[in-house]
């Protein structure tokens, strides 16, 4: 998991222990008060390495991207599937800084997020 606030990070052995530090509720909020706002596979249908990114609260659906994230070289041209959490839409990005044609907004569950950007991310939006 990790806090876009702090950039920390903690590593499980896999998705159902991640989430057990977590609310199993659409609205994912931990014990410390931050809200998981979206969690990313490597492989199609929620498969392979997984990603979950934190926030301060829930997005704000005020038409802005409310939290950007840009991945580290370990993430970079991964994502294939996506869960957006604690009301957010999720936006991803082929270059850093929010920058290039995004595609999105993805506001359900997505086990492949298509070919333009499948293993084409390098940052994320959260609104």
């Amino acid at each position: 998991m990790l806090d876009t606030e702090t950039g920390a990070r903690q590593c499980f052995p896999d998705l159902q222990e991640a989430l057990a530090h977590t609310s199993m509720a659409k609205i994912a909020a931990r014990a410390d008060g931050e809200v998981v706002q979206g969690t990313f596979f490597d492989g199609p249908d929620y498969t392979g390495d997984s990603l979950t990114i934190t926030g301060p609260e829930l997005c704000k659906k005020d038409g802005w991207v409310n939290w950007q994230f840009d991945l580290g070289d370990d993430w970079k041209n991964k994502i294939t599937s996506v869960q957006p959490w604690g009301d957010c839409w999720i936006w991803l990005y082929p270059e850093p800084g929010l920058s290039g044609d995004r595609d999105g907004p993805f506001k359900e569950n997505t086990g492949n997020v298509g070919s333009y950007m499948d293993n084409r991310t390098q940052s994320i939006g959260f609104s």
